[in-house]
């Protein structure tokens, strides 16, 4: 160990084989850039030691001439240096591996000093240690002195980071950060808060299964619903739905009094006609009876229908053609007998009533039950032998005509009141016998002779206008819409008028018709019947009759071989009924859209029907009427629809 000295010692000049003393390294390698251990002593410490004691030059020289040795043995360590000013990048920085011997305290003594009262006892030098035990095993940085290097490398990294954002967030356009800020929120610098939401939100819909919204959905389990901000009082006002001047609304009047209904009150009857047409509520729409049960309850439910057998097919809606599944009923006037020739014999357009009228100068009103059908009233006419008789369209009136008279009847049924109109003004007719009402209620129109038609209102019973077509007229009838009459004449031509003008729009010859007898048009607007004087019925399409000059037929029903004098559709447009009053047994009932005849009407062999002076079906197609000439009013029960 040097002594001390009393001057300080001059530095000697480096030279091979020697250590540099601390002033002599080079700018940036001094003792203010060195962190860590020094050699086995350090340079520092000599020099202090140099103050105490004096000893000869050569000592500290061979003290010199040992220090390369602890150099070569030890320089593992002398790379391990870190600086107070890195310029490093901080991702370079954090990936270098810290420095055990850097973490400790430059001021700490790492060796322990040898003993000099011990060497100036003796007067010999100290004697050398051996290399293994000059090592000082390296300092255990603290958890303090670790944390602050990765402190300082996170924190320059975080400011980076920053600084690349606010860099990118300049070149960003105004709308981009805005829709940042509605998609993500104002997460300012914190990315890391963004991150956690975001995983958050994406761990909460794992969670959420499907199956748990389907339970809730099926469950009913739906939010509240919110107040409403405003409410106007008219809504609450109870709103009147005009029944009568509906053609789908006013077959659902039960009286002539529900002439307007309220909204409820029209939900409801249009519940109970469905419910009448289907037998009653179907499973499906029974809400209380629904399952509640699990899916595994479920699931056997299901596959209940695989393990069974049997017939699953259902009944088509529409009509089949062929055989037509149908009953004898009651006979309509069963309560009131005659025999006198029926002339006419129609259903109630609203309620389940039928009328029957005859050359007997009467006419009835029956309840069709199918069973006994009770009388409900029966009007006589003097010296008034009935030629047509016929419901208004709302039901609340009847008109009749006579053979020999120019009289028009309008029975009041409401106020039970008989009304004669003896002449209307501007009509030159001397019998006034054939008429048609529209559809709609508004219009009467009554054939007249030498080709005239004359258009009548039905509320005030005055003319309108005229209407003239080359010889005489057999038959005419309005359109579903009551827009557009046709009118068939003696000779086998049909024309079209326009109502409201009183134009024609169309003329064509019915193919191979030489005489035309009646005519009738579907409720749905699609087919147009002709009847002709040889027993053809040739059924044509509205559509090319308005636009063609010469239509072709769809279908020639040539199943009759006498004049076809009654034709009917039936509201559905699926039965076409055909009829001549020149043969007996002479009615066929025609499937639609196929244009084939049922083959199981009418039974021959019965001899039942005889001669057919009228027929009409229910409002619903439920029922089926003829009148024949014995004075009976036959009724059949078509099983295919199940309402009146």
């Amino acid at each position: 160990m040097l002594g001390k000295f009393s001057t300080p010692v001059t530095p000697l000049p480096p030279t091979p084989g020697r250590l540099a003393l601390p002033e002599e390294l080079p700018h940036g390698e001094g003792p203010a850039g060195v962190v860590g251990v020094t050699y086995g002593v350090s340079f520092g410490h000599v020099a202090r030691s140099c103050a105490d004691s004096f000893r000869p030059l050569e000592a500290s020289v061979a003290v010199a001439n040992e220090a390369p040795k602890r150099v070569r043995s030890e320089a593992p360590r002398e790379r391990l240096r870190f600086f107070s000013n890195p310029t490093m990048r901080p991702e370079r920085r954090s990936r270098t591996k810290p420095d055990p011997g850097a973490r400790a305290r430059p001021g700490l003594k790492t060796q322990k000093k040898p003993d000099w009262r011990s060497r100036a006892r003796t007067g010999r030098p100290p004697r050398k240690a051996s290399p293994s035990s000059q090592r000082t095993p390296p300092a255990r940085p603290s958890a303090a002195t670790t944390a602050i290097p990765i402190a300082e490398a996170t924190a320059e990294e975080r400011r980076l980071q920053l600084q690349n954002r606010l860099t990118l967030e300049e070149d960003k356009p105004a709308v981009e950060r805005c829709l940042e800020e509605l998609v993500f929120g104002d997460v300012g610098g914190d990315e890391d808060a963004l991150l956690r939401r975001l995983r958050g939100a994406r761990v909460q819909v794992h969670e959420d299964s499907d199956d748990a919204e389907v339970e809730n959905e099926a469950k009913g389990n739906f939010p509240p619903q919110k107040r409403p901000v405003w409410v106007d009082e008219e809504d609450e006002d109870e709103e009147m739905v005009d029944m009568r001047n509906n053609r789908f609304r006013k077959d659902m009047m039960k009286n002539a009094s529900e002439s307007k209904l309220s909204k409820e009150k029209l939900q409801k009857r249009l519940k109970e006609e469905f419910q009448h047409a289907m037998g009653g509520v179907p499973a499906w729409a029974e809400t209380s009876k629904r399952k509640t049960s699990s899916d595994d309850e479920s699931e056997e439910d299901e596959d209940d229908l695989l393990q069974r057998t049997g017939n699953f097919l259902s009944t088509s809606v529409s009509l089949p053609r062929g055989i037509l599944k149908m009953k004898n009923c009651q006979h309509a006037n069963a309560e009131r007998p005659t025999t006198a020739q029926i002339s006419s014999v129609q259903f109630h357009p609203c309620a389940q009533v039928v009328m029957v009228a005859g050359l007997d100068n009467a006419f009835s009103l029956f309840q069709v039950d199918g069973k006994t059908n009770p009388k409900i009233q029966s009007i006589y006419l003097e010296k008034f032998p009935i030629f047509k008789a016929c419901f208004s369209a709302n039901g609340e009136q009847v008109l009749a005509t006579s053979t020999h008279s120019r009289v028009l009847y309008v029975y009041d049924m409401l106020a039970g009141k008989l009304i004669p109109v003896h002449q209307v003004r501007g009509l030159k007719e001397r019998m006034v016998k054939s008429f048609e009402v529209s559809p709609d209620g508004s219009f009467l129109l009554i054939n007249g002779i030498a080709g005239y038609s004359h258009l009548l209102s039905m509320k005030t019973k005055e003319l309108i206008g005229s209407m003239k077509i080359n010889g005489r007229v057999s038959a005419s009838a309005f359109t579903s819409d009551s827009k557009k009459i046709y009118t068939y004449s003696g000779e086998g031509e049909v024309y079209i008028w326009d109502v409201n003008s009183r134009k024609c729009l169309n003329r064509f010859v019915d193919e191979g018709s030489l005489c035309g007898l009646s005519i009738a048009t579907s409720r749905n607007g699609q087919y147009v019947a002709c009847g002709s004087g040889c027993g053809v019925v040739n059924i044509y399409s509205q559509d090319s009759c308005l636009q063609e000059t010469n239509p072709k037929p769809i279908k020639a029903i040539m199943n009759l071989v006498t004049g076809v004098t009654s034709l009917a559709f039936n509201p559905a447009t699926e039965i076409l009924a055909i009829a001549s009053k020149k043969m007996k047994e002479a009615v066929k009932l025609v499937h639609l859209p196929s244009c084939t005849v049922f083959s199981n009407f009418p039974i021959v062999k019965r001899k039942t029907i005889s001669l057919v002076h009228s027929m009409d079906f229910s409002p619903r197609g439920g029922y089926f009427a003829l009148g024949n000439e014995k004075g009976k009013a036959l009724m059949y029960r078509l099983h295919h629809y199940s309402d009146f």
